[in-house]
């Protein structure tokens, strides 16, 4: 047996996102057959204890295409100059270390080479995120994240609608005791601003988007820089 969140979209509480850890049948082995299998068996036992909930699993082990789509390895963010990158290769080409960064060069990679690129294993202690001219702090820990994604999700037209069909999000990839940010949860909280109609809202400017997500939480002035503007690439 395994256990894996599942990120369910709760708009009415403070953080827009319920964490429930599900066990399930593990399968184990690295074939796409075998995760499906694991998949299928978080699945069931989430439907047995939310039975009105649709449930999506976000990865490229998705039997769903809309899953498969919707991994920050393909989700693309394209800018007005006709660039584009994918919401993973953005996020690690952001990163600045105490010995290097942010790695641009990492744009023009495929998702996978940039999260392999070795320099981010040894640049040092990770201080903080640089997005073209913006610095995002590391507090909030999935604040910059879930900003990039979200932010991408909304200029995909078909995927946007698409997605908001379900209620809850999976990814059989993550591993909360190895990693902080993950794609279904980021796909919650999209799910949950919609729903309270303040989806828009955190789309205009990164002011709104900052304001809106640390409502309730105690983050001290050290920990958050003056928010940065929305970049004109989102616009």
């Amino acid at each position: 047996m395994a256990t894996r969140p599942v990120f369910i979209s709760v708009p009415s509480i403070p953080n827009y996102v319920e964490i429930d850890d599900i066990e399930f049948e593990w399968f184990p082995g690295f074939s796409v057959k075998q995760k499906q299998r694991s998949i299928a068996s978080l699945h069931e036992n989430f439907k047995h204890k939310y039975s009105s909930l649709s449930i999506l699993e976000i990865s490229s082990k998705s039997e769903n295409e809309l899953g498969v789509a919707l991994s920050a390895f393909n989700l693309t963010i394209e800018t007005k100059n006709n660039k584009s990158f994918t919401v993973e290769t953005a996020f690690q080409s952001s990163k600045v270390f105490e010995h290097g960064g942010p790695y641009i060069d990492l744009f023009g990679r495929t998702s996978r080479e940039a999260k392999k690129d070795p320099r981010l294993k040894t640049s040092g202690k990770l201080i903080r995120f640089q997005y073209f001219n913006r610095t995002w702090p590391l507090e909030p820990k999935t604040l910059f994240y879930d900003w990039l994604y979200i932010n991408a999700l909304s200029l995909n037209t078909d995927l946007s609608k698409l997605i908001l069909e379900y209620d809850a999000f999976s990814d059989i990839e993550f591993n909360p005791e190895k990693s902080i940010n993950c794609q279904a949860r980021s796909a919650a909280l999209y799910i949950s601003l919609h729903r309270k109609d303040l989806l828009n809202h955190v789309l205009e400017s990164t002011d709104n988007y900052i304001n809106t997500l640390v409502t309730n939480r105690e983050i001290s002035s050290r920990e958050m820089p003056a928010p940065p503007e929305q970049l004109d690439l989102f616009s």
